[in-house]
């Protein structure tokens, strides 16, 4: 953990000149925000091999009233809307989390900029720290960047 979950409306996977967005490029972007964070003593919030993020498309949707108030306003009637929930493991800081929310919808802002300047679409971003009443991790990640981070601590020492 952590994970970040997003779900969206299938309309966006179309391409940007047509009122899509590159999903991939988000999930890319929103995992480097989240390994770029730091704690108050410095540390990364969150450990490189269990940051997720993950992009669904509902194959199934309803959004607002259907598009009636979009084409009234002078739209098209076309809606999207985008959920992000990023689930964390207890313990932080509730400025962690502060610090993480706002760069995480700074990013999430930044990408959907042009949609939320000229089309209708909602985007919600949310976190959860819970305690888990079952935990279960079985991973050949974490080991990978723990080499990866004791190499470049000797490096760094013979240098």
């Amino acid at each position: 953990m952590p994970h970040l979950v997003i779900l969206y409306t299938p309309n966006l996977d179309r391409p940007a000149a047509e009122g899509g967005a590159d999903m991939t490029a988000l999930c890319r972007a929103l995992a480097d925000v989240m390994l770029a964070q730091r704690d108050e003593a410095g540390a990364p919030v969150f450990p490189p091999g269990g940051t997720r993020v993950l992009a669904y498309p509902a194959r199934h949707f309803a959004v607002g009233d259907g598009g009636a108030a979009g084409r009234a306003a002078g739209g098209t009637g076309e809606y999207a809307f985008v959920y992000l929930n990023l689930r964390m493991a207890k313990g932080r800081s509730a400025a962690v989390h502060q610090a993480c929310g706002q760069a995480l919808e700074a990013c999430v802002k930044a990408h959907f900029a042009p949609l939320l300047e000229r089309g209708h679409v909602g985007v919600t971003l949310q976190i959860d720290e819970g305690h888990e009443v079952f935990d279960a991790k079985n991973s050949s990640l974490h080991p990978l960047f723990a080499k990866k981070q004791d190499s470049h601590a000797d490096a760094v020492s013979r240098s």
